[in-house]
């Protein structure tokens, strides 16, 4: 005996079938997907690389404002500010171009 299978078995076995794909390509591509959780996670990594270099930008900053403060004054690093932004010199030094 030979048993058939009834038209509407085989339609809804195709439906469970495209939606089983469905929710397998969602899991992996969608908006919540696994791809999407990848992709966050390296940009979680960027964004905390960054955040320590500008921190230690913003550490340089405060220590070079502590140096040219009213309780602490770097001679030296006044100096060489002075030289930068004024374009100063002393008279015993040569420029090189």
């Amino acid at each position: 005996m030979s048993q058939r299978l009834s038209l509407s078995a085989i339609v809804i076995f195709l439906l469970a079938a495209l939606a089983s794909l469905y929710f397998a390509f969602a899991a992996v591509q969608g908006p919540s997907g696994l791809m999407r959780r990848i992709q966050l996670q390296a940009e979680t990594e960027q964004l905390r690389s960054d955040r320590a270099a500008l921190q230690a930008e913003v550490d340089r900053m405060k220590n070079l404002t502590h140096r040219l403060s009213d309780d602490y004054l770097d001679i030296d690093l006044l100096d060489e500010r002075a030289r930068e932004v004024l374009g100063l010199m002393r008279p015993d030094e040569v420029i090189i171009r």
